[in-house]
Order: structure tokens, then C-alpha cells, then sequence
């Protein structure tokens, strides 16, 4: 064991968490062994600066195991270590054994040239590896227009996807179609129900129905093609074209309203065609082989209590012999380890928060590997306008839909607000923040700063500059806290989108760019950027350049636009 010094090694391609890591890691080796020197390496960026740019709290993970206190062990690992002076300025310990680290002069020089170099794409990496990733969200019952809260679900799914693939995976989207079951039955009655009524020809209207203008509308295509040849279709039980219809019509809705968010799927799902294809029967052949299944009154009933559930669950009604909804389920889940996916993720309203525990249960009983499954549950929306709530209710049609709540404020903003809050969180929805074109308005903030420095960088232009690549500009001009700050902030796009992608939180993504805007904000009104010093200002227009291509990225990681005026 010693104590010398430890030089890292060559350190023109590695980033400043990877340069932290060998260092540390070579330290560690040297001291206590190389089999100490494969524990994980955690590097946060400390909330308070004066703590330094980012801080490791391994030494408190490895006291124990070398058997000296984690403050001791600090000390000693940081004398060990042998960075370039212009790299790492100052390296501390702090409170029980936190190592603390500043950046130097070298790393600040080296972010910019980075970013120029890599533009759009600027934040990728390849930690996914190709890995298959299957996301799916919305997957709305086409029984009407996409609510509220059908907007916040399928703006996180979209979200998320782009984050895995900004990280290397290749990713499905897909829309499970509920379009079999007890729903639909509902849906068609109240079509034709609204078909005799416009023909004049009152008809009883379903307990339960869908009463909203939408079915009227859908009822008015079928007169409008058949006219009144279809009278009396429910007592002849010839009801198909009003459900094929009514299905169509809805589809189209929903995929025209995802499309003005920019959702795009990749494989629509059918329910029913887990019935056509035997998979839901072959589910239930595979519960009664492997004795996860028996009847009961009539019902055949699933043994989820063998599976961690506190009781038993109905998979097939005696009434009439319908399967429940975790039946079809359960098979489609099925079919998606079939397709050989490295990670199933998905995404639920709160109202999903005990039923998907069926499935998983019901997929374990199926002997799938559902550890490659991962469920995310988000909360609900509130709409506020005036300070009240806004009330919706999907059954009587006096919800506000997602396709007017995209007229109200437009996709930037929907994207941006249903993505500010954790999705654990209730998110409570301001319309009137959300239409202000003002700072109180985040998306406004974050947009408004893009487009301002396109306006520096016109102005430029029209001074007849020329702006030079960053690797011909005399970088070490910034060195103003201003300047410092902005650039330490825009290197950590890369850890974010990461850490956003590994942790299933989009919500980091909001809280990054407005955090670069808030940051970019007070270097523009401390400094100018187009000077009489030539060299200063090519300088700044690498920095400001710089911070366009982080905000126009980590905007295109979430959906959201970055406009060049507002």
C-alpha cells in the first residue's frame, strides 16, 4: 500500500465524470487493491456551489470494507490522486467524507468545443447499447376523444421513448386498442340509438351510454351512407356496422389528436385480436395445466393468492362465460415477452394502481421473466382557469378534451406542463400560466431565451461577423461568474438526459432547460456579447451557440419546439 501520488491516464477522450472515475478508481486500487477499485463511483452535482462542481460520496461507501472511518479514508484517497491542475482546479473533503471537486479552466474550454462539435447531437449517448425497448401508453378505449389526462399520459410515454433512444435503445411505441368487451357493446348501442333518434324514430338509449355530440356525429355518417335501410338492425342482432363505424371514426380521432402532439405509434394492438388468434384461450389452457386456475360457482376463477395477491381472482364470468379485462390482458402481455423485447415499459393512469399487479401475477404464472417489465403509474390532471377547477366527466360528455385543450394553449405548451411535475404528482394544469406570453409562463421562459439568442447571433451576422468555430476562439476570455456557471451547467446535459432515462423521469428535462434559461438570462444582461473586442466577442458567440444547441436538444428530448423568434 502507498500513499505516492497516482497519475491517470490519457485523458483527451474521456468526459469529466469518466476522468473523475479513473482517477478515483486508480487511487483506490492503489491503496486498497484492484477488487476495491470496481465499486460504483457515485458523482452528484451538489445543489450549493460553494460545495464544489460535483462530489463523490465513495469513501462512505467503502469505509467499512477497508475498515477506517469514512472522513479518514476521504483524506487519504484524495492525497492519493494526481489530476491535471488545469482540469480539476481543487479537490476537498467535506463533512463525514464527501470528496468535493472544481472544475478547471481546461474542462470549462473543452465543454464548449464538445457541444459545437457534436450539435444535434449533443447529449446522446450509447448506454442503452441497441437494447429492444417496448413502450406502451395511452391505449385509450375508442369510446371517445382523448381527455385530459389521456394528454399527460401519452406526452410522458412519448417522453420517455425519446429518452431511450437519445440513450442508445431502439424503441416501440405501441397502443394497445381495447376495441372487444363490454365498452364497445356499450358504444354501438349508443350509436344506434342515436341513429333512430335522427331518423325519427325514438329508441331507448343504453344505461351507461356514451351521451356526447361525438356519437350524434358518428350516427349521422351512417345515415348519411345507409340512410334508414338500417331500422331495426338490434332486434335482428345485425349491429357490426354500427361498431365497425363508431370504432373507425373514434380511431381516427385519437390518431389525429396524438399527431398534433407529434405522437406517433409504431404498432397499433388489437384486443380482439388475442381472441382471433387463440391467445387468450391458450392462456387459460396454461393456468388449468399448471394448476393456476379452477372453477368455482360457475366462474373460472385464477389462483392469485399462489402469486403474492390476497385473493383470487375471476378470469371468466358465469354469467356469460366473457373473460374479465385481466384475461386479455395478461395474454397481450404475454405475446409482448414473446416478441423478445429487453425491456416492457408501462404507463398507467392512477386508476390502474392495483389491477396491473393481476397481470404481473398472472405473467409469473405464465413463467415469464417479469423482471424485465416495468410499470409507471402517473397521477391526474386538474385543469384551473380563474382559480377554479375545470370539471371533467368522460361518461356525460362535459369533459374538456385533449384536442381543446390544444387549441387553448397549443402542443408546445401541453407537452411542456404535463412533463414540469414528477409524474407520481398530481399535476394541477393553470391556463391562465399556461397563455401568458410572459416569464410567469415556464415554456414562454425557456423558448423566449432560444429565440433570443438566435436574435444575437442575426445581429452578428448583420455587423458583418463572422462567426469563428469555437476551436479558433480564445475561450479563456470567459471567466466571469456568469460565464463559468452557464458552461459548468451546459456539460451536465448529457448526465441529465441520462439520469432522466435511467430513472424514468422526464420531469428532469423541464427542470434543466429552465434552469439554462434562468442561467443564460443574467449572463445577457450582464454582458454583452457583440463588443468592440473582437476576440471577446467571438468568444461569447461560442458560448451563446453553445447554449442554443443545449436548449434546442433538450427541448427536442421532450417534444418541444425551439423557436428562432418569438
Amino acid at each position: 500500500m502507498t500513499n505516492e501520488p497516482v497519475s491517470t491516464h490519457d485523458t483527451s477522450r474521456l468526459t469529466v465524470r469518466d476522468y473523475l472515475t479513473q482517477g478515483l478508481r486508480t487511487a483506490v486500487a492503489a491503496l486498497y487493491g484492484s477488487d476495491r477499485a470496481s465499486e460504483p463511483v457515485p458523482l452528484e452535482a451538489p445543489t450549493n456551489p460553494d460545495h464544489g462542481d460535483l462530489s463523490t460520496s465513495l469513501a462512505l461507501s467503502l469505509a467499512r470494507q477497508v475498515k477506517q472511518s469514512p472522513r479518514a479514508l476521504a483524506e487519504t484517497i484524495v492525497r492519493a490522486l494526481a489530476f491535471d491542475p488545469d482540469r480539476v482546479s481543487e479537490v476537498w473533503v467535506a463533512g463525514p467524507g464527501f470528496i468535493n471537486f472544481r472544475l478547471g479552466p481546461q474542462w470549462l474550454n473543452e465543454t464548449l468545443l464538445e457541444i459545437e462539435a457534436a450539435d444535434e447531437r449533443y447529449g446522446a449517448c450509447e448506454a442503452g447499447q441497441g437494447q429492444r425497448v417496448q413502450v406502451e401508453f395511452v391505449s385509450a378505449n375508442p369510446t371517445g376523444p382523448l381527455a385530459v389526462s389521456h394528454g399527460r399520459q401519452a406526452v410522458i410515454g412519448d417522453a420517455i421513448s425519446r429518452l431511450f433512444e437519445w440513450t442508445g435503445s431502439v424503441v416501440t411505441r405501441e397502443y394497445y386498442f381495447n376495441n372487444a368487451g363490454r365498452q364497445m357493446t356499450l358504444l354501438t348501442e349508443s350509436v344506434y340509438a342515436r341513429y333512430m333518434e335522427l331518423l325519427g324514430r325514438p329508441y331507448p338509449f343504453p344505461e351507461d351510454g356514451y351521451e356526447g355530440d361525438y356519437i350524434r356525429d358518428i350516427a349521422q355518417t351512417i345515415v348519411d351512407q345507409h340512410g334508414g335501410t338500417l331500422v331495426g338492425a338490434a332486434e335482428r342482432g345485425e349491429l357490426a356496422v354500427f361498431k365497425e363505424t363508431a370504432e373507425r371514426l373514434m380511431f381516427e380521432h385519437i390518431k389525429g389528436t396524438l399527431a398534433r402532439l407529434g405522437i406517433v405509434f409504431d404498432v397499433f394492438y388489437n384486443e380482439s385480436d388475442l381472441y382471433e388468434t387463440g391467445r387468450v384461450a391458450a392462456v387459460i389452457e396454461t393456468f388449468k395445466q399448471r394448476g393456476a386456475a379452477y372453477e368455482k360457482d360457475g366462474a373460472l376463477w385464477f389462483k392469485a393468492t399462489d402469486f403474492g395477491l390476497p385473493q383470487d381472482r375471476v378470469i371468466v364470468k358465469s354469467a356469460t362465460g366473457e373473460p374479465t379485462y385481466r384475461l386479455p390482458d395478461i395474454a397481450y402481455h404475454q405475446h409482448k415477452f414473446e416478441r423478445g423485447f429487453d425491456l416492457i415499459v408501462d404507463i398507467f393512469g392512477a386508476d390502474h394502481h392495483a389491477t396491473y399487479q393481476e397481470v404481473i401475477a398472472g405473467l409469473n404464472a405464465l413463467g415469464c421473466e417479469t423482471s424485465k417489465l416495468k410499470v409507471l403509474i402517473h397521477q391526474f390532471v386538474t385543469l384551473m382557469k380563474d382559480g377554479e377547477q375545470v370539471r371533467m366527466s368522460k361518461r356525460k360528455a362535459n369533459f374538456v378534451t385533449l384536442d381543446e385543450l390544444l387549441d387553448e394553449v397549443g402542443p408546445d405548451v401541453v407537452r411542456f406542463f404535463f412533463l414540469m411535475r414528477n409524474m407520481h404528482s398530481h399535476l394541477n394544469f393553470d391556463l391562465n400560466v399556461a397563455k401568458a406570453q410572459s416569464d410567469e409562463n415556464p415554456v414562454y421562459y425557456v423558448q423566449y431565451a432560444h429565440a433570443r439568442i438566435m436574435s444575437i447571433l442575426h445581429h452578428a451576422e448583420e455587423q458583418g461577423i463572422v462567426r469563428l468555430p469555437a476551436a479558433r476562439v480564445d475561450l479563456s476570455l470567459l471567466r466571469a461568474p456568469e460565464e463559468v456557471a452557464l458552461i459548468k451547467l451546459l456539460g451536465r446535459l448529457p448526465e441529465i438526459i441520462l439520469s432522466a432515462a435511467t430513472l424514468f423521469e422526464p420531469h428532469r428535462m423541464t427542470t434543466y432547460v429552465r434552469e439554462v434559461a434562468a442561467t443564460f438570462h443574467p449572463f445577457y444582461h450582464r454582458h454583452r456579447v457583440v463588443t468592440d473586442d473582437r476576440a471577446l466577442t467571438q468568444s461569447r458567440l461560442a458560448l451563446v451557440n453553445a447554449t442554443r444547441i443545449v436548449l434546442r436538444n433538450g427541448l427536442s428530448v421532450i417534444g418541444v419546439s425551439a423557436p428562432e423568434t418569438m
